[in-house]
């Protein structure tokens, strides 16, 4: 399984790793440095071209606030096409701001989740998260065969 975290922040990608890690999530954890790059990762083109090195992801873990490609485009690029329809979305963002979380759903991201600064705090919110969406959430087989192909 493959996770695909698309965040600019060197210190952030650094956290999230060691929290997934910590967490017990057995997945691969592919880094898109802005939202350029993730509409890249995901259209399989250039250097992610490979998909044996560069998998589709099971989940996408997205910061808004990116240079490029800000992450509301990148949602909005995503959720116009039918092969990501299955995909789980989840902004991961340092933003408490009731417009960047109504935006979000409006372009149908599946969660919403702050960041914190606290260590212990954000192991448990990624491990919860790592716990529900690699463990619990159900994904439909067609979804599952159309990422195989």
């Amino acid at each position: 399984m493959t996770i695909l975290l698309v965040e600019d922040s060197p210190d952030d990608v650094f956290f999230m790793k060691r929290a997934l890690n910590k967490s017990g999530a057995t997945v691969s954890i592919q880094v898109a440095e802005d939202g350029q790059a993730a509409i890249d990762y995901l259209s399989g083109v250039g250097q992610f071209a490979n998909r044996a090195e560069f998998p589709l992801p099971v989940l996408v873990l997205l910061d808004l606030r990116m240079p490029r490609v800000p992450g509301f485009e990148v949602l909005r690029w995503l959720r116009a096409r039918d092969e990501f329809d299955c995909v789980p979305v989840l902004v991961f963002s340092s933003s408490r701001e009731e417009s960047d979380m109504k935006k979000a759903y409006a372009l149908r991201a599946n969660s919403f989740l702050v960041k914190t600064g606290d260590s212990s705090q954000f192991v448990g919110l990624v491990r919860t998260m790592a716990e529900y969406w690699l463990n619990y959430n159900e994904v439909p087989r067609s979804c599952i065969e159309t990422q195989a192909e």
